[in-house]
Parts: C-alpha cells; structure tokens; sequence
C-alpha cells in the first residue's frame, strides 16, 4: 500500500511539475527554429512565415537560423542534440525522412530522436519538361519508344525530387539516366535549351517559365492538385497513381521534450496555420497549408521513412 500511495503521489507530482512547465513556458529569449536548408529555400520561407506569427501569439523573440549541409543532416543532428527545453526546434522537408535511408551513419535516429509537432505544409513537385512534351502521356510514349533515350534531372542524389523521378520511371515501365545539378535554375535552363527531358520542380520556380511557353508543366506529385495550378493533373490523374509523391514541410522538438511543453507548441503552430495572412503566403509559395495532430503526424512521418526507403531500394541508391 505504501508503495502504491508513493507511486501516486510521484505521478501527480510528475503531472503538476508538467502543467507548470508548460504555463513557464516560454520564460526566455530567443527561441530557435533550425532550417537545414540556405536561406530562400521554400523550407526557409514557409518557417519565417509560419513562426513569425508563433512568436507574435506568445509575445517572445523566435529566430530562424539556417544550418545547411549533409544533405539537412547538420541542422537535424544540431536539433536532435539540443537541450529538449523547446528552446531549439526544427523545420525540415520530406528530406527528414529521406536521409534514414541515404546516410548509412547518421548522429541521430530520424524516427526517434524527434517529437513530431505538425506538418507546416505541402508543396507538390511539378514534373517538368521541356516543351517537346505536351502531356504525361506524349514523355511515357517516346520513353517507351526510345529505350534509354530519356534523361532526368534533380538537386543531386538521395534527394526528394530524384526520388518523385525514380517513382515516375517505375509507374511508368520506363529507363531514364539521371543527372544531378546543384540548383533548379541550373537544370531549368538546360530544360529550355532542350538537353533535359524531365525535372522535379517546385511550382514556385517554374510556374511564370510555363505561362510563357518555355516548359511545360506534366503532373503535380500530390493527391490533390496545387491551388497555384490548378490546371495541371496530379500524377494519378495522368495515369500513374503509384508515382505519387509527397513532398512536405514540418516542425519538429527534440525527442525528451517535456509533453506539455510539445503540446503547446503545436497549439500555437496549428493556431498560427489558421491566421488567413499565414495560409495566403504560404499558398503564394505554391504549397497548401498541412495542419495535424502530433498523433497523426508521427505516425505519418514512420510511413514516409518506410515508403522513401524502398524506393531508394528501388533505385539502388547506395547509402553514403
């Protein structure tokens, strides 16, 4: 019995020492988002946005500081580390996820070593081509017809938008050689000088290329179409549901960090998702706003790791 009343009266005080943490929450300036992407990035932009009206809800100082490199594992591992206070936070993509199966030794395990928040948003990659394509249809054809012949482009190895490709190429029963560029512009223009058959790219980078007949805009990666573009066919309308995509952007806490403390960020970020300012520049940049519970997203961050990993299997991209 005595055991029993200590036990209880160790989870009420564990309850208590909980709610008090988060109602001191936050007590000190300034709270850091991490962005392991450089500045400008779709990532960078939708953090700022988002996080400023976090940081005007709760009266306190939140900075947005950019830790690029490792394909975001510098800034992840950095995040993964910190002191689980919800003083240090993370904003990554879809490359969250990817890099579990891309990097053989990471610091840091991706499914354990982070409290989910919410997912920020959504942004589908635009499959696009050069303007010899007009359709989904017309790009399988001459693949089919010209084995081999095909060429692809993405922002290099392991990333999200090779993986889209990849999905394409099996969907589709076509060969397409890979190229790596280092930024979208790089493969754009290679596109417009009719070198590059196919590429991943944000809405954002192509969407005034295409209105001027420069590219041609085939398929959105996502169940649903852009808003942005709303006469461009998901990739399952073109034909080819098993080539969907999802390319995502969340936030993220060290994994130990208090639930109180969890739960009230994900409050202000889901509050902060709800603002119409919030939700129209964030639809400015293409993507659609992507509330969640912190149930539900970590469930959906476990299925994305799976799913990414066996298309790197698929593609026979070797761990790093």
């Amino acid at each position: 019995m005595r055991k029993l009343l200590l036990l209880a009266a160790a989870l009420c005080l564990l309850a208590v020492n909980g709610s008090a943490s988060a109602q001191e929450w936050p007590t000190k300036e300034p709270i850091k988002v991490i962005v392991p992407f450089t500045p400008g990035s779709a990532t960078d932009i939708v953090a700022r946005v988002v996080f400023n009206q976090v940081s005007q809800q709760i009266g306190q100082a939140v900075v947005v500081e950019n830790r690029g490199g490792g394909g975001t594992t510098i800034g992840s591992a950095f995040v993964a580390h910190a002191d689980p206070d919800g003083y240090t936070l993370l904003v990554n993509s879809t490359s969250h996820v990817v890099v579990a199966s891309v990097y053989a030794h990471l610091s840091y395990n991706v499914a354990d070593d982070f409290t989910a928040l919410t997912p920020l948003a959504s942004q589908p990659f635009v499959a696009t081509s050069s303007v010899k394509y007009k359709t989904m249809a017309d790009f399988v054809a001459y693949g089919r017809a010209h084995p081999g012949a095909l060429n692809y482009g993405s922002n290099g190895i392991g990333t999200a938008g090779q993986l889209f490709m990849v999905n394409i190429g099996l969907a589709a029963k076509i060969t397409m050689t890979h190229v790596p560029f280092r930024g979208t512009a790089d493969a754009l223009t290679e596109m417009i000088s009719n070198r590059l058959d196919l590429f991943p790219a944000p809405a954002t980078a192509m969407i005034e290329l295409a209105k001027a007949g420069k590219v041609n805009a085939l398929a959105v990666s996502t169940a649903q179409r852009s808003q942005a573009m709303p006469d461009v066919p998901t990739i399952a309308e073109a034909g080819y549901p098993d080539a969907a995509y999802n390319f995502w952007i969340g936030a993220f806490a060290p994994a130990k960090t208090p639930p109180a403390i969890s739960t009230r960020l994900h409050d202000e970020i889901i509050k902060a998702l709800a603002v119409p300012q919030v939700q129209k520049e964030i639809i400015a940049l293409a993507a659609d706003p992507m509330p969640m519970s912190m149930k539900d997203f970590d469930v959906f961050v476990r299925k994305e790791i799976k799913l990414n990993a066996e298309i790197v299997k698929a593609a026979g991209i070797p761990p790093e």
